[in-house]
């Protein structure tokens, strides 16, 4: 009689979902409270495209150095290792956010940040992941 191979099959692995509640309860007066506070749909979507543009690495850079100072595109483009052409365009993305602005001085165009809060909100992300390297 031939032999049988059995093939030995292990126990399906449980994950257990620490990260989810295990019961489903909703604190009626918490959520009433933060829905009160929620902010429209259209200032999530204007914060949410905010967050897409600065997520480029070439435009927090740039962002940066205008938080430490007002720079023309030419002085941008040597400090960002990239093509006035290239800054002109990315300048023109956090313009049409209202992150940056420009003036004319002669043929020169020099930018700055729109507000300090543009500032602060780059400054809060990168103290953030500061804190975060420190603790790994």
């Amino acid at each position: 009689m031939p032999e049988i191979a059995l093939k030995i099959v292990p126990p399906p692995i449980v994950e257990t979902q620490d990260d989810v509640c295990e019961i489903l309860y909703i604190d009626e007066a918490r959520v009433r409270a933060v829905a009160g506070r929620m902010p429209s749909d259209a200032a999530i979507t204007r914060v949410t495209e905010t967050f897409k543009v600065l997520a480029d690495p070439t435009r927090a850079r740039l962002v940066f150095a205008l938080s430490q100072a007002e720079l023309c595109v030419c002085d941008l483009a040597s400090l960002v290792g990239i093509s006035v052409s290239a800054v002109s365009h990315q300048l023109r993305l956090l313009r049409s956010l209202g992150l940056v602005k420009f003036r004319k001085e002669g043929r020169l165009a020099y930018y700055t940040l729109s507000d300090r809060h543009v500032e602060q909100l780059l400054g809060d992300a990168l103290a953030h992941v500061e804190h975060l390297q420190a603790e790994a």
